[in-house]
């Protein structure tokens, strides 16, 4: 059996075909869960695994049958990490027992004020790294995919070890297409860490294509736009009928939601901060709202604001507490949110000063999305001047399609084109899961 396996720059979800029907894995209560993780101490190495002597004689054993040391090692450390998962203990590499995940990760770092946070390690993945950073993000990732892969074997009631994992069509990188192949190395290194043997990458639209496959019963061509956390990711496929799903092109901006929420930041919270009168670089504004970026987050936290007026120098000192960029950020997320179904959205910033308020309407919204809305709007159009012939639809997915204002921008770029709006959570898992069966 395999897992699909949506890993998202904001959210993660994880799917699987069994027997002829589609089973999501549950996190807690939910379907998707944040892609965060929370480590009250260090972030564990992932190859802290201690053979005990029980543990040594079964590997004696493989290595008498003639198997090699470094597979019969991996196979004794899966055996056990499957047995703390069938007694109920989320035991793995490091001290995974120790680590919270989602939401619940967000909330333990806000409310211990200690350990770490990582939030959205994803966004990361393509940028140049020094070893020591690559071995903490490889073990950040592995601790996420066996989270995933733990629950879905208990749920599903079965030792999962295929993964069919979704990747975007362009990775946010710093180093162009090196970057996408170093994050791809990455994600590899940390699920067969986390114990799958058999792995398979997707690109995100692809799966999504595989999914609105499923519910066409004749055959047409298809435009999918996926507007996930992270990325903005399109292709243009054959779908429907009796045949066999037929991807033809694909396409990638390496912007999406996460960039909508930084927007907000800097054009509605940060001029609370002094943006617009002080005489600080904007840079350090923009290392306060860039949440996903440790090195970022570490640059705004060292400066020191003990000279700047009030009520700008106490504000800014105090997004400098552990977990306020955190909760800034949250904020403009809830902000976007909110404004999917309102034209205003009122928003507390009690931390950084009592009674401190702020409102954004849906033109604040509009304007704080005007470098993505503009990118994304030449996407779609070097979309629409590459492809064959316009397609018989357009199916849009991805968590940051609900927003009203990205809708409107896809229908505005391809009038008279039937717009086909899929579940923004669970497509791309959907297809993801039920491509291995596609596929063969």
């Amino acid at each position: 059996m395999h897992l699909g396996i949506d890993f998202g720059t904001s959210y993660s979800a994880a799917a699987a075909i069994r027997e002829g029907q589609l089973h999501s894995i549950r996190f807690g209560e939910a379907q998707q869960f944040r892609t965060a993780a929370f480590f009250p101490e260090n972030v564990p190495d992932p190859n802290d695994f201690v053979l005990t002597p029980a543990l040594e004689a079964q590997l004696e054993s493989l290595l008498r049958s003639g198997m090699r040391r470094q597979d019969g090692l991996r196979i004794v450390r899966r055996q056990w990490m499957e047995e703390q998962s069938r007694q109920g203990e989320a035991v793995s590499v490091g001290s995974l027992k120790h680590a919270l995940f989602g939401d619940a990760a967000i909330e333990a770092y806000l409310l211990e004020g200690t350990g770490h946070l990582i939030e959205s390690p994803k966004s990361m993945l393509g940028y140049r790294l020094d070893p020591r950073v690559r071995q903490t993000i490889v073990s950040i990732a592995t601790h996420i995919l066996e989270h995933i892969r733990l629950t879905a074997s208990r749920q599903l009631d079965t030792a999962i070890r295929s993964a069919v994992i979704g990747r975007p069509v362009e990775f946010r990188s710093s180093m162009g297409a090196d970057g996408g192949e170093q994050a791809l190395g990455i994600l590899r290194e940390a699920a067969t860490q986390a114990g799958f043997d058999s792995i398979r990458f997707v690109e995100e639209p692809a799966a999504a294509a595989m999914h609105y496959h499923q519910s066409l019963d004749t055959r047409q061509r298809a435009l999918i736009v996926d507007i996930g956390g992270g990325t903005t990711d399109v292709a243009y496929a054959e779908l429907g009928g009796d045949e066999p799903a037929r991807i033809l092109r694909s396409w990638g901006l390496a912007r999406g939601g996460t960039d909508l929420d930084s927007g907000i930041s800097l054009r509605r919270f940060m001029p609370l901060m002094g943006s617009e009168v002080q005489a600080i670089p904007a840079h350090h504004y923009v290392a306060a709202a860039s949440v996903h970026n440790l090195p970022k987050q570490r640059e705004f936290r060292q400066q020191d604001y003990r000279r700047v007026e009030a009520p700008y120098g106490p504000r800014l000192r105090a997004l400098q507490e552990l977990g306020a960029t955190t909760r800034l950020n949250r904020r403009a997320e809830e902000t976007k949110i909110g404004l999917s179904s309102e034209t205003e959205h009122g928003v507390h910033l009690g931390f950084l000063e009592p009674g401190l308020d702020a409102r954004v309407d849906t033109t604040e919204f509009a304007a704080s999305a005007e470098d993505f809305l503009g990118r994304m709007r030449r996407l779609l159009e070097q979309v629409s001047q590459e492809w064959p012939a316009p397609p018989a639809s357009i199916f849009l997915t991805g968590g940051s399609s609900r927003s009203p204002l990205l809708q409107q921008l896809v229908a505005g770029q391809f009038p008279g084109i039937p717009l086909v709006k899929g579940d923004p959570s669970l497509g791309v898992v959907s297809g993801l899961a039920a491509a291995p069966v596609i596929a063969d």
